[in-house]
């Protein structure tokens, strides 16, 4: 495959990159350590099922859900539009 200035194989390097990133910051998000029974932010009882499936987990479903929603996922653009390239 034609790559200009690139590389071969770079495109599968960045992708690669890309989703060892994606692993990487999802593992980092997951609980450790000792969990509760009880929710630290609402106070309501974690489900049992939910300590085993995550043993350090210290949130309801509900509550972990609103964290989720407030996340801000800051990666680095590997694509670069032309746009950019062109400036």
């Amino acid at each position: 495959m034609a790559t200009g200035w690139a590389r071969e194989g770079a495109v599968l390097d960045q992708i690669e990159d890309t989703i060892t990133d994606g692993v990487l910051t999802a593992r980092a998000r997951l609980p450790a350590g000792e969990g509760t029974e009880d929710c630290v932010e609402c106070g309501d009882e974690i489900p049992q099922a939910r300590r085993r499936a995550l043993p350090g987990a210290t949130t309801c479903v509900k509550c972990q859900s609103g964290r989720d929603s407030r996340v801000v996922i800051a990666g680095i653009n590997r694509r670069g539009s032309k746009d950019s390239q062109l400036r």
